[in-house]
Parts: structure tokens; sequence; C-alpha cells
């Protein structure tokens, strides 16, 4: 993501000791758009994946694979 899509995105930041706002270096921003990592993508993807499955019928095969019982 390019720096200036991060800026609007995260904008100013309130400095917690002080209150007052400032910009975030570059640094920063490239630190908070950097591409996720892979384990916490994975992992969001399959809590999303079984949530849809926990509301599918019974009768799915997909339900079947989430609960361990195939037929």
């Amino acid at each position: 993501m390019r720096i200036g899509c991060c800026k609007k995105i995260f904008g100013p930041k309130s400095d917690e000791v002080t209150g007052e706002w400032r910009k975030l270096h570059n640094k920063k921003l490239i630190e908070m758009c950097s591409t996720p990592v892979i384990i916490r993508v994975v992992k969001s993807r399959i809590t999303t994946w079984a949530g849809h499955v926990v509301r599918m019928g019974e009768r799915r095969a997909a339900r079947g694979v989430l609960v361990g019982k195939p037929e």
C-alpha cells in the first residue's frame, strides 16, 4: 500500500502522554501498512469459514467435515 493511502487511512495520532495530535512518521506508517502475517490471515479465514458452515443445514457436506462425521 502506498504511503499516501496509509496517511489517509490512519491519519494523525493523539500522543498518549500529552494528548497533542501529531503526524505519523513514514517508518511507522510502513510498519502499520505492511502485509499481514500469514498465520493471522489463515486463522481469520478459517474462523470465518467455520462460522459460515455452522449456519449451514445438517445434511450439507461441509457441515459434516466440520463436525467430523462425514458420510
